[in-house]
């Protein structure tokens, strides 16, 4: 990959270097505070994107679990279809619920 826009060197190992590991070393940046992001680690931080959309992830959901329980009327021939759905949608929204619980509690994992 081309560090188009990033100014530290990166080390070139000749073939004669035998045996070379990763060191345990931390690299200490100096920043002003605000967590950096290397362009090497996340190729989208190049662009201007990184991150997630959780408002368009709880919105998308919440349509998804209306649209499927809308369906429950429809021309079924029994009912293991409304089973089937509303175990769907419940399911979407436990997960919808416990994300939503996720992103307000301090331990963020």
């Amino acid at each position: 990959m081309n560090g188009v826009g990033s100014s530290t060197p990166r080390r070139v190992i000749s073939r004669q270097e035998e045996n070379v590991v990763a060191s345990t070393e931390l690299e200490h940046r100096p920043g002003t505070g605000v967590a950096q992001v290397d362009p090497r680690d996340e190729p989208s931080a190049e662009w201007g994107w990184h991150g997630t959309f959780p408002k368009g992830r709880q919105l998308a959901g919440w349509i998804v679990a209306i649209i499927l329980l809308g369906m429950l009327n429809g021309p079924h021939e029994s009912n293991i279809e409304n089973y089937i759905l509303v175990l769907t949608a419940l399911t979407i929204m436990a997960g919808l619920l416990w994300d939503l619980r996720r992103q307000r509690s301090p331990w963020r994992h």
